[in-house]
């Protein structure tokens, strides 16, 4: 990893002390992970000197958000995450219990009645250019999704052209 890089990290166990809040324990929030997110962009902007587009931010943390929710709801809990800030990308993993692979619900169930919930994953997939799932040693598994940011562009102010 490159020394540049702003990173933001827990254990994937349940006793590692959050990022957000240094003493306390699991289990984790999805704010947690959000404000992973936040503090890892934040820290990136500072060693750069340079802003990042708050809508591409703002995909970032809706991608951190559903991953974390879809650990807490289908994977028998958030167990950790890592957060790392690159020049173009948010790196954004969540670890869960469960060995099940994340899957796309049909958005009507059987009965042609529209479904609850099942929009996180196509979210993720479609914010994030990667997606990778991976099992853990342990049991479980880790999602890490890179999502783009962009850096602001840089705004010049010309003086208005005199009139003749």
């Amino acid at each position: 990893m490159p020394v540049d890089d702003t990173t933001d990290t827990t254990d994937t166990t349940d006793t590692a002390d959050t990022a957000d809040t240094p003493g306390v324990t699991g289990p984790y929030r999805p704010s947690d992970v959000r404000g992973a997110v936040r503090r890892a962009v934040e820290g990136r902007c500072a060693a750069t000197g340079r802003p990042y587009d708050e809508r591409t931010c703002t995909d970032a943390l809706l991608v951190a958000s559903e991953l974390a929710t879809n650990a807490i709801l289908h994977g028998g809990g958030l167990t950790g995450y890592d957060v790392e800030a690159h020049e173009r990308t948010v790196h954004v993993s969540v670890s869960d219990r469960s060995e099940r692979l994340p899957r796309t619900a049909a958005p009507l169930d059987e009965r042609g009645r529209h479904r609850l919930g099942g929009r996180g994953w196509p979210i993720v997939r479609r914010l994030a250019r990667d997606v990778r799932v991976a099992g853990l040693p342990d049991g479980g598994k880790r999602i890490t999704a890179v999502v783009p940011i962009a850096p602001t562009a840089a705004v010049t102010s010309a003086a208005p052209a005199a009139a003749l």
